[in-house]
C-alpha cells in the first residue's frame, strides 16, 4: 500500500484524512467520555446521514445543488442536531440523558424520509454509512485538515477551561468561566469532526473512533494528559493498520478501523487485570 501511496491520490486523501482524523477523534472523545456524553457521537452521526441524503435528494432537482458535496450538508445537520442537543439538555435538567435518544431519534425519522424520497440506497449513500477510502476527495482532505486545526488550536488554548467544566462543572462557573460559550465551541467542534468522520470510518461505525481508544487509554494511563496521549496513539494505530488492512484484504476501513480498536481494548483490559493479579 505504501508504494501505491505515491501513485494513486485517492490513496494519498484517505490516508492522509485517516491520520487526522485519528489524532482528533479521540482527542475530542476524551473530553465527550469525561463528561458522559458517550452517545452523542452515535446522535450527531445520524443526524449527519439526514443531511447528507436531504443534499442527495436536493441535487436531484437541482443542477446547482449538485456540485455541492453532500458531506456539508451533513456538517451543517450535525451542527443543528448538537446545538439542539445542548438547548434540550438545559430545558429537560434532571434528566439531560433525555436530549441524546431525542436528537438520535430525529436523526434516524428524518434520514429514513430522506432515504426514501431518493428511491433508496445508492452507491454513494452505502460509502457514506460504512465508509469508502475511494471516495475521499482533496476537498475532503482539506476540510478536515482546516477542522483539525481548529480543533488543535481550541484545545491548546482552552484546555484548563475544558479540563475543570469536564470535572467539575459548578467549581470552573466559581473561577469565572463562560461555561456556556466553551459548551458551545466545543459541541461545535465534536459536531464538524464527527461529520467529516463519516469518509472514512461511516455514519454506523463513526462514534467509535471517539470512544473505544478513549476506553482502552483510560485502562493504562494514570493521569489526564496520559488519556489523551494513549487515546490518540490508539486511535492513530487503528486508523493506519485499518486503512492498510482494507486495502489488501478489500473490505470497508470503517469495519477494519473499529475491529483493530475492539481488539486493542480487549489486550488492554487483560494487561491491566494481569498486572494487578500479580501485583497481589
Amino acid at each position: 500500500m505504501f508504494h501505491h501511496i505515491f501513485q494513486y491520490e485517492f490513496l494519498q486523501n484517505s490516508f492522509l484524512t485517516g491520520m487526522l482524523i485519528g489524532i482528533i477523534a479521540p482527542l475530542l472523545g476524551v473530553f465527550i467520555v469525561v463528561r458522559k456524553l458517550s452517545l452523542i457521537a452515535d446522535a450527531l452521526s445520524h443526524i449527519s446521514l439526514s443531511g447528507i441524503a436531504a443534499t442527495m435528494l436536493a441535487a436531484t432537482y437541482s443542477p446547482i445543488l449538485s456540485t455541492i458535496s453532500p458531506l456539508y450538508g451533513g456538517m451543517l445537520f450535525s451542527v443543528i442536531g448538537a446545538l439542539s442537543i445542548e438547548k434540550l439538555r438545559s430545558v429537560y435538567k434532571h434528566f439531560e440523558e433525555l436530549a441524546i435518544p431525542i436528537i438520535m431519534s430525529i436523526g434516524i425519522g428524518l434520514g429514513v424520509i430522506f432515504i426514501s424520497l431518493a428511491d433508496g440506497f445508492n452507491q454513494d449513500l452505502f460509502g457514506y454509512l460504512f465508509g469508502s477510502v475511494s471516495a475521499v476527495g482533496r476537498t475532503d482532505l482539506f476540510s478536515i485538515f482546516i477542522i483539525g486545526l481548529l480543533v488543535v488550536l481550541t484545545i491548546f488554548f482552552v484546555f484548563k477551561e475544558l479540563f475543570l467544566l469536564a470535572f467539575d462543572e459548578e467549581f470552573g462557573k466559581a473561577q469565572g468561566i463562560r461555561s456556556s460559550t466553551v459548551h458551545f465551541i466545543f459541541i461545535i467542534l465534536v459536531a464538524l469532526v464527527i461529520a467529516i468522520s463519516i469518509r472514512i470510518v461511516g455514519v454506523l461505525l463513526v462514534s467509535s473512533l471517539m470512544t473505544l481508544p478513549v476506553a482502552a487509554s483510560m485502562r493504562v494511563s494514570k493521569s489526564f494528559k496520559q488519556t489523551i496521549f494513549f487515546s490518540i496513539i490508539f486511535g492513530e494505530v487503528a486508523v493506519v493498520g485499518g486503512l492498510v488492512s482494507a486495502f489488501y484484504l478489500d473490505l470497508a476501513p470503517g469495519g477494519t478501523i473499529v475491529c483493530i480498536l475492539a481488539i486493542i481494548l480487549i489486550i488492554t483490559i487483560l494487561f491491566t487485570k494481569k498486572f494487578k493479579y500479580n501485583e497481589r
